[in-house]
């Protein structure tokens, strides 16, 4: 579980330790709108989602560790590239880059994950993991600051570097090969296109899996106006990332939780629940919203309240979309991947470019995404939520 968390984690790093440093990477650059300054991280994420389509039936047929040591090389050499650009367009592809390589490797962690766990015990596991990694965004703001205050941006890099070269070592020396010789695809066409449509024609596994996107995408939106909305309308400076880490604090609360809950309650009502009690406590902080900016302890009283039912749903979710997959996993985990990150990170960029100096743009996306996590519930569940499983699971398939 500790390797499984630092290698999802390496992602968390490329965006994370990089919140600080917005403002100086904008001005280097001469970035006239404030807004598009969280295209470096939405660059990263578009190249975190989209490739993750071709490494799911490459992790399939050559197996779990040869898409992550790649993937861990390649980002390494992206950190490492970054300092010396000079345009804002060559930071952009080259951040696009490092995100494929993430791709590579959440890939090929989450089919090692499915190859050894399924179903709650797979929730179990992922949650754990999850809590760990969620150690990432909360420490990692600090992170950057401090470097910010040792030297100039380009040092967060070198840094991002650094992590690659030890997670490479470790993942080499401690990461085994999970997917046995006698369950690889064939890589040609038709394998491919028969793993594609035993995933998508799955509706369990699209309704849960495709109700990430929109998941992400609520984490985006708070993460992607995070440093306008402590900085520039709270007015904290230099102490943004202790507001910030409120958010991973919650949710790694939220991750614990799901480990007890989750075997009491079954993934499925955990889930369905979670998200209406989201639903509901969004619409009431948007109605705070419409009568002024409320203040800075009670929008923290709400993050508090409202972003662990994210927490709850996202590993079960998962789990879900997984569950009746594990003959494709690499290529359900790359499908559901590129959908969910791609989604996320559009809805995210959507959020931060509609920001307008106060908090309804934020508040109103929370009320709409978690209302079409619920419609994606629906679609799994065959219009029932609370359910054992048994309607989304006979028959399974949309078609």
């Amino acid at each position: 579980m500790a390797i499984v968390a630092a290698l999802m984690a390496i992602d968390g790093v490329a965006i994370d330790i990089m919140l600080p440093a917005l403002p100086e990477i904008g001005a280097a650059f001469h970035v006239a709108n404030t807004n598009d300054r969280s295209l470096v991280l939405t660059v990263f994420l578009l190249g975190f989602g989209l490739p993750q389509i071709l490494f799911g039936p490459l992790s399939d047929r050559f197996g779990r560790r040869p898409p992550i040591l790649i993937g861990i090389a390649a980002y390494f050499a992206a950190a490492l590239a970054s300092p010396a650009v000079t345009e804002f367009g060559a930071l952009l592809a080259i951040r696009f880059g490092q995100g494929v390589a993430a791709a590579a490797i959440r890939v090929g962690i989450l089919s090692a994950v499915r190859d050894r766990y399924e179903g709650e015990a797979m929730a179990e596991v992922m949650s754990i993991a999850m809590s760990i990694f969620l150690l990432v965004p909360l420490l990692m703001p600090g992170v950057g600051q401090i470097l910010l205050l040792l030297g100039p941006w380009q040092l967060i890099f070198v840094v991002m570097g650094a992590v690659a070269a030890i997670l490479g070592g470790w993942a080499l020396l401690r990461l085994p090969e999970t997917l046995t010789s006698e369950n690889r695809r064939r890589l040609d066409f038709g394998s491919v296109a028969d793993g594609f449509a035993m995933v998508i024609r799955n509706r369990m596994a699209v309704g849960y899996g495709f109700s990430g996107a929109f998941l992400l995408g609520i984490v985006l939106a708070l993460i992607n106006t995070s440093q306008q909305v402590y900085v520039d309308l709270y007015g904290l400076g230099p102490y943004y990332p202790l507001a910030f880490a409120a958010l991973p604090a919650t949710a790694i609360v939220g991750f614990l939780l799901n480990t007890r809950l989750v075997a009491r309650f079954g993934m499925r009502r955990l889930s369905h629940g979670a998200m209406l009690l989201f639903v509901a406590g969004s619409v009431v902080w948007f109605g705070m919203t419409l009568l002024g900016t409320p203040p800075l302890w009670l929008y923290l009283l709400m993050m508090v309240l409202v972003t662990p039912m994210v927490a709850f749903c996202f590993t079960n979710t998962g789990a879900l979309a997984m569950e009746p997959l594990g003959e494709v996993a690499g290529t359900a985990a790359s499908i559901f991947g590129a959908v969910q990150t791609v989604g996320g990170a559009l809805l995210g960029l959507a959020v931060a470019q509609s920001f307008d100096g106060t908090l309804r743009p934020v508040m109103a996306s929370l009320c709409l995404f978690g209302a079409c996590v619920l419609v994606c519930f629906l679609v799994a569940e065959k219009g029932r939520l609370f359910g054992d499983g048994t309607q989304a699971a006979e028959p399974a398939a949309l078609a």
